[in-house]
C-alpha cells in the first residue's frame, strides 16, 4: 500500500490524472511519502481520452513551451523505466497554402524552432510517403514529440509509482474537503503536510470559487480510432488548421493572413474548433481528432457532422479516403481563455493545479515538478 504510516504523508494528491501523477512522481523522487486519492477505479477522464501525443512544437511561447520540452524528456525517461511503449517520435505539420508556409518560416526563426526543419515537397514525399498523395507545399518537421497509448500509459505509470516508489493509491474514494494538513474523504480523513488538488475539469466540488475567478469552463472534444491504413507513421501528423489553434504559431503576426483564408475556405471546420492530429497505435490503427466546443456542461454526445469535418481534413492531408472508423468518443477538459495553467494557493500548504488548454499530457510531468519543488 506504499510508504504512508499512521503519522500521515508528506504529500497528498487529489486526482490521479496526468497532472496528479506528475506531482506524485516528483515528490516520490524526492523520497517523500505520497498518497494519491481518486474517485474512480482507474483513470477515466481527459488523461486517457486523448492522443497520447506529447506535443512540444506549437505550444505557447514561454512557460508552456518550456514545460512541454521538459515533459517530453521526462516521458522518455519514465516510459523506459515503467515499460510504457513509445509508438513513434517526432511530428510533420504538412501545409497546402502559401500563407501557412509564411507562418512556418517565421516560426523556424524563433527559439521554438530549435531542432526543427523545413521539408520541401520532394523531401516530404521521401521521408513521409503516406503524405505524398496530397498537394502539400511542404512541412515543418519536429523531432521533439513522442506518442504513447494513454489508455495503457496512465495506468502503467500509476502502477510503477506504486510498486517502485511506494506511492499509496486510494481509489474509489471521493474527497469532500481540504484544509491545511487534512484531506477529508468518503473513507475518512487523511493527514499530510502538503496537499495538491488536481481537479481536471471538475469545477464544482473543491475550491469552485477559486476556479471561477479564473473564468474556467469546460471544453468538449470528439475523437476517433480508424482502422490500420496499411503503413506505419514515422511520427504524428498535423495540418494547416493547427497553425491557428496552437499559440506558438497562431500568435505570430504572419498567422493573421492564414486565419482569414481559412475562415473563407474552411469556415465550418473553424466554427467547430476542428484541427487535425493523427497518431498511430501498436496495432496500426490511427487515433484521429479533434474538435472543440465550450460550455459549463457540454453535451455528452458525439455528432456525426463534426466527425465528418475531421475526416474531411484527414482526406485533404493524406490524399485518400479515411480508413473505417473503429471507435468514436468524447472527452472534456478544463479551459480558460486567459490562462494555460492555473496554480492557485487556496490555503497554506495547499495548491490547486489544472491545465486549461487541453495540453495536460504534454506538460503535466514537468508541471508536477514545478508544483512540488515550490511546495515541499
Amino acid at each position: 500500500m506504499g510508504q504512508g504510516t499512521s503519522d500521515g504523508f508528506d504529500l497528498a494528491v487529489v486526482g490521479a490524472g496526468i497532472v496528479g501523477l506528475g506531482c506524485a512522481l516528483a515528490a516520490a523522487r524526492k523520497g517523500k511519502r505520497v498518497v494519491v486519492i481518486d474517485r474512480d477505479a482507474q483513470a477515466n477522464g481527459a488523461s486517457v481520452r486523448n492522443f497520447g501525443f506529447i506535443t512540444v512544437t506549437g505550444q505557447a511561447a514561454g512557460q508552456m513551451w518550456s514545460l512541454a520540452r521538459r515533459s517530453a524528456d521526462l516521458w522518455a525517461d519514465v516510459a523506459d523505466r515503467a515499460a510504457i511503449p513509445v509508438h513513434h517520435r517526432g511530428m510533420a505539420l504538412a501545409v497546402r497554402r502559401p500563407e501557412s508556409v509564411a507562418v512556418l518560416e517565421a516560426f523556424l526563426k524563433t527559439e521554438m524552432g530549435e531542432g526543427c526543419d523545413w521539408l520541401d515537397p520532394g523531401a516530404l514525399a521521401a521521408v513521409r510517403p503516406e503524405l505524398a498523395g496530397a498537394t502539400h507545399l511542404g512541412a515543418l518537421r519536429s523531432p521533439h514529440e513522442l506518442r504513447v497509448e494513454s489508455r495503457l500509459a496512465i495506468p502503467r505509470l500509476a502502477g510503477w509509482l506504486e510498486q517502485e516508489h511506494g506511492v499509496t493509491f486510494r481509489r474509489l474514494t471521493a474527497v469532500v474537503g481540504v484544509e491545511p494538513g487534512q484531506v477529508h474523504t468518503t473513507a475518512g480523513t487523511l493527514h499530510a503536510q502538503a496537499v495538491v488538488v488536481c481537479p481536471g475539469d471538475d469545477l464544482v466540488n473543491l475550491f469552485p470559487e477559486r476556479l471561477a475567478s479564473y473564468g474556467v469552463t469546460r471544453c468538449k472534444l470528439q475523437m476517433m480510432r480508424l482502422a490500420s491504413p496499411g503503413y506505419r507513421l514515422a511520427g504524428g501528423v498535423m495540418s494547416d488548421l493547427g497553425l491557428i489553434r496552437y499559440s506558438g504559431y497562431a500568435d505570430l503576426p504572419e498567422a493573421a493572413a492564414l486565419k482569414a483564408r481559412l475562415l473563407a475556405e474552411q469556415g465550418d471546420h473553424i466554427a467547430n474548433g476542428v484541427h487535425l492530429i493523427v497518431v498511430q497505435s501498436a496495432d496500426g490503427s490511427l487515433v484521429v481528432g479533434d474538435s472543440h466546443h465550450y460550455a459549463p456542461t457540454p453535451d455528452p454526445f458525439s455528432h456525426q457532422s463534426v466527425d465528418s469535418l475531421i475526416l474531411d481534413e484527414f482526406a485533404r492531408v493524406f490524399g485518400t479516403r479515411p480508413p473505417a472508423i473503429l471507435e468514436q468518443w468524447v472527452g472534456t477538459y478544463a479551459y480558460a481563455s486567459d490562462h494555460d495553467v492555473i496554480i492557485d494557493n487556496p490555503a497554506p500548504g495547499v495548491r490547486l493545479v489544472t491545465v486549461t488548454t487541453g495540453a495536460g499530457a504534454s506538460v503535466g510531468l514537468a508541471l508536477g515538478e514545478d508544483v512540488v519543488s515550490d511546495l515541499i
